[in-house]
C-alpha cells in the first residue's frame, strides 16, 4: 500500500495593489461599496504571480528545483491564450528542461483540476516531487457588481509521497451543466452571473450541501469555501455547520482570486495541525479534498505577511492596467518582436536568469549574451548558473519623463548581487523607497505586451524595512548634542 501523498510546503502571493470596493462603487454613482479587492498593476499578470508563489514554496520546502519532476498550473487565463505559458514559468522558477507537468484552464476549478492530477501522478509513481501552482487576475466588466470583489492572487503546493506535514486524503466531486461565470473567444472580462437567485437557490447551496455533507463526515477541523458574490461563502458554512471558513481572510484581503481561491483558502488553515476541507467551484464542477494536517506546513505562517501588504489604488489606475483606459497617440515599439532570434536564444537566461561565470577568474558576467569575453581577465570559457536573486542597490536614477506605453515614474538601478554579479534592472514600484543600499529581491515581472504578447523579465523588488531593525538602526546612530 502507497502512503498518502504529502505536502511538505506551500507559498502565497498577491499583487501589489489593493482596489478599495468604495472607489468602484462611487464610479458607478452606486452607495455602499465594502472591502477590498488585490488588482494587478502592469507589470504583474498570472505567471509572475504564479512564479512568486512557487519560489516561495521551493523555499520553504528546501529542495533544489532540479529535482522537480513537474509542474501542474491552473488558472482561468493563461498569459497566451495558446503558446508556451507552461514553459515560461517553468523556466522562471529554475526547473529542468526535462519537467513534465500539465497546464490546467478553462474555469475557476482549474487550480483544484492541477492539486488532484499532480497527487493523482506522484501516488502513481509518475512524479516524485510536484509542483503546484494555482494563480489568477480575475478581470470582470467594467460596472458590474462582480468588479467590486475581482481579485488576484496565487498559491503553491510542493507534493512529495515522503514524509511531509500535512496528506492529501479523500476528494468528492459534484458535477451540474450551468453557464456560471464564463469568458467567450475574443472576450477580455470574465461575465457575471446572469441571475444571482437562481444560482443560489438552484445551483450553488444545492451542490455545496451534498458535497459538503460528505465530507463533514471525515470530522473537518476547518473550512475553505467558495464565496462567489462575498455572500454565498457564509450561507454554505452556515448550512454545513462549519463556523467561519478558513478562507473568509483570504476573501476580505484579496477578494476572489479564482483558480487560485479554494488552496489561498486552505494555506489560511496549515498553519496549525487539523483536518482541513478544501472546496473549490467553477464551470458547473466542485471539488472537495481534505489535507489532513499533523503540524504547521512550512511557509504557511507567511500568508499573513502577504495579506496584510499591499498599497491602496484608484479605480482609475486599475483600468489604466487592464487597458480599459487608452492614451490616444503613439506608443514606442519594441526594436524587435519577442519571437525573433534574439529574443529566442536569449529566453533561458532571462526567465532562468542566468550568468556566465568567467572559469579562469570567476566573475559572473551577465547577460551572457553580449559578453563574449570576460569582463575582468578577457577569457572566452563560461560556465552558466543562476544569479543570486538578493543584492543591494549600488546606484539609481527615477525617470520622471516617459515614452507612451512605459509609465513615469520609471526607476532604474544598479545593483551588486549576493554572489558578486552586477546588474541594471527596472525597480518595481515607483521607487518612493528606493537608496542607495536598500536590499531588493529580484523578481519575474512582465516589461510590455508586444504584437499581443507578453514580454517578461526580472525586476527589483525593494524589501520592506523591518520596524525592529529600523528602530535599532536609529537607536545606534550618533544623537545630537
Amino acid at each position: 500500500m502507497t502512503n498518502p501523498v504529502q505536502i511538505i510546503a506551500v507559498g502565497a502571493a498577491a499583487p501589489a495593489w489593493r482596489l478599495p470596493a468604495s472607489e468602484v462603487a462611487a464610479a458607478w454613482g452606486r452607495k455602499g461599496g465594502r472591502g477590498q479587492a488585490a488588482a494587478c498593476p502592469p507589470d504583474e499578470d498570472v505567471l509572475t504571480l504564479a512564479a512568486d508563489a512557487a519560489l516561495r514554496a521551493l523555499a520553504a520546502s528546501g529542495l533544489q528545483t532540479d529535482i522537480v519532476d513537474g509542474l501542474w498550473w491552473g488558472t482561468t487565463r493563461p498569459p497566451f491564450a495558446e503558446g508556451p505559458s507552461h514553459a515560461f514559468l517553468a523556466a522562471a522558477v529554475g526547473l529542468s528542461a526535462k519537467s513534465g507537468g500539465t497546464l490546467c484552464a478553462g474555469s475557476a476549478h482549474a487550480g483544484l483540476d492541477a492539486l488532484v492530477s499532480a497527487a493523482d501522478a506522484v501516488a502513481a509513481g509518475s512524479a516524485r516531487v510536484a509542483l503546484v501552482v494555482a494563480s489568477d487576475a480575475v478581470i470582470p466588466g467594467p460596472g458590474t457588481a462582480f468588479e467590486e470583489r475581482s481579485g488576484a492572487g496565487a498559491v503553491a503546493f510542493v507534493l512529495t509521497n515522503d514524509d511531509g506535514a500535512a496528506a492529501i486524503g479523500a476528494r468528492v466531486t459534484r458535477t451540474h451543466p450551468y453557464l456560471d461565470r464564463y469568458r467567450g473567444d475574443q472576450e477580455e472580462q470574465t461575465r457575471d452571473i446572469y441571475d444571482g437567485r437562481l444560482f443560489r437557490e438552484e445551483v450553488f447551496l444545492p451542490v455545496m450541501r451534498d458535497l459538503g455533507q460528505q465530507l463533514a463526515a471525515l470530522d473537518i477541523t476547518a473550512w475553505s469555501l467558495p464565496d462567489p458574490d462575498g455572500r454565498l461563502g457564509a450561507a454554505a458554512a452556515k448550512q454545513l455547520g462549519a463556523g467561519t471558513p478558513a478562507s473568509t481572510g483570504v476573501y476580505a484581503a484579496l477578494g476572489d482570486t479564482g483558480a487560485a481561491a479554494a488552496m489561498l483558502g486552505a494555506v489560511a488553515a496549515l498553519d496549525a495541525a487539523g483536518r482541513v476541507a478544501v472546496v473549490g467551484y467553477g464551470g458547473g464542477r466542485a471539488t472537495g479534498v481534505v489535507i489532513t494536517a499533523d503540524r504547521a506546513v512550512p511557509g504557511a505562517a507567511g500568508l499573513g505577511d502577504i495579506l496584510a501588504t499591499g498599497r491602496p489604488t484608484t479605480y482609475a489606475e486599475v483600468l489604466r492596467a487592464r487597458n480599459v483606459l487608452v492614451p490616444n497617440g503613439e506608443t514606442v515599439a519594441m526594436a524587435v518582436p519577442p519571437q525573433s532570434a534574439q529574443l529566442v536564444r536569449g529566453a533561458d537566461e532571462i526567465l532562468g536568469l542566468l550568468g556566465a561565470r568567467c572559469v579562469d577568474c570567476g566573475t559572473i558576467n551577465t547577460p551572457p549574451t553580449i559578453h563574449p569575453h570576460c569582463i575582468s581577465c578577457g577569457s572566452s570559457k563560461f560556465v552558466l548558473e543562476p544569479i543570486a536573486r538578493h543584492g543591494v542597490v549600488h546606484t539609481y536614477v527615477i525617470n520622471q519623463t516617459m515614452p507612451a506605453p512605459f509609465q513615469a515614474p520609471l526607476p532604474l538601478a544598479v545593483i551588486d548581487l549576493d554572489d558578486g554579479a552586477r546588474v541594471m534592472l527596472q525597480v518595481a514600484g515607483d521607487g518612493a523607497t528606493l537608496e542607495i543600499g536598500s536590499e531588493v529581491d529580484l523578481v519575474l515581472r512582465r516589461y510590455a505586451v508586444e504584437r499581443g504578447v507578453p514580454v517578461y523579465g526580472y525586476k527589483a523588488a525593494v524589501r520592506p524595512v523591518d520596524p525592529a531593525d529600523a528602530a535599532e538602526a536609529a537607536s545606534d546612530s550618533p544623537q545630537e548634542a
